[in-house]
């Protein structure tokens, strides 16, 4: 039986996969050629448009709003995981009533667009009485209902690709149902899920982003204030790519913090070498001890 699950391309469809790679490459330097072309032409690398960055208070303004996203995203993540994880032991439940509930908010919250729940939070709470609203409270409470939504599901599939004879070896022993998800389940399927909920915390990092729309003062929305001075030669693209450069950094930190974890959740799965010889080694006295009698 071959293990090959399709056939070996042949010389004529290297030489078309070759040209087909060779057309999209061509394709892609064309666009940002001329993508760079029109910024040169309309004078988005001039001097006049960038000077704006050398100026000391624009670099602390710049830090500031940077620390606005991190604080945003650190609030969202660390909310997001604890709503997730109770929305999912409450889909896991055996009480009807609370698995239905949690069912159904998690899939209010999955549906609804984050930057609706942004602008309810922080235009709908007011008139209703709610004073205490800032936008970061409005920025924080979407990122949280949206993306704990998300993570619920993550760690309700996550538990339930534990094999299903490790709940049962457990009830057999006598361990309460709590007892099995949090010291059998939880720990093995973390594993699994650890890559996945690394991923989605690069997703609360970039929704950060639409707290622009309720005057968060994060990097887009002083991008925006920045470009739409005048005073500066209004720097809409070079503050626009600046910004966008330093979303691109931190999606690459924690892309390759989760690559990591990846590598090395795969390295303890695997057997250590040394420990492999030992074993063999002593079957291999064993049999020679059996073969002697």
């Amino acid at each position: 039986m071959s293990a090959v699950l399709f056939d070996a391309p042949g010389p004529r469809a290297r030489r078309r996969n070759t040209l087909l790679g060779v057309v999209a490459a061509v394709l892609v330097v064309g666009v940002l050629a001329f993508i760079v072309w029109r910024f040169a032409v309309t004078g988005q690398f001039s001097s006049d448009k960038w000077r704006v960055f050398g100026f000391p208070l624009v670099q602390r303004s710049i830090l500031q709003a940077l620390g606005s996203t991190l604080l945003a995203f650190a609030y969202g993540a660390v909310l997001s995981l604890a709503l997730g994880l109770l929305l999912a032991i409450g889909r896991l439940s055996a009480r009807s009533w609370l698995r239905v509930t949690c069912t159904v908010v998690v899939e209010l919250f999955r549906a609804v667009p984050l930057l609706i729940l942004m602008m309810i939070v922080y235009y709908g709470l007011p008139p209703l009485g709610v004073t205490f609203i800032t936008p970061l409270i409005a920025v924080v409470t979407g990122l949280t209902l949206y993306n704990g939504a998300v993570l619920a599901e993550v760690f309700r599939t996550g538990v339930q690709s534990v094999p299903r004879g490790q709940r049962e070896a457990a009830e057999a022993l006598g361990m309460r149902r709590g007892h099995v998800l949090w010291q059998i389940l939880l720990p093995q399927a973390t594993r699994a899920m650890l890559p996945v909920i690394l991923a989605q915390f690069v997703v609360i990092l970039k929704d950060t982003a639409l707290g622009f729309i309720v005057t968060y003062q994060e990097l887009l929305y002083y991008a925006k204030y920045l470009g739409s001075n005048f005073q500066y030669g209004a720097p809409l693209i070079p503050a626009t790519i600046v910004v966008g450069t330093v979303y691109i950094g931190l999606c690459l930190v924690l892309s390759g913090a989760s690559k990591l974890v990846e590598r090395r959740l795969k390295g303890t799965r695997r057997t250590r070498p040394g420990t492999r010889v030992a074993v063999s080694s002593q079957h291999d006295d064993a049999d020679r001890e059996d073969a002697a009698r």
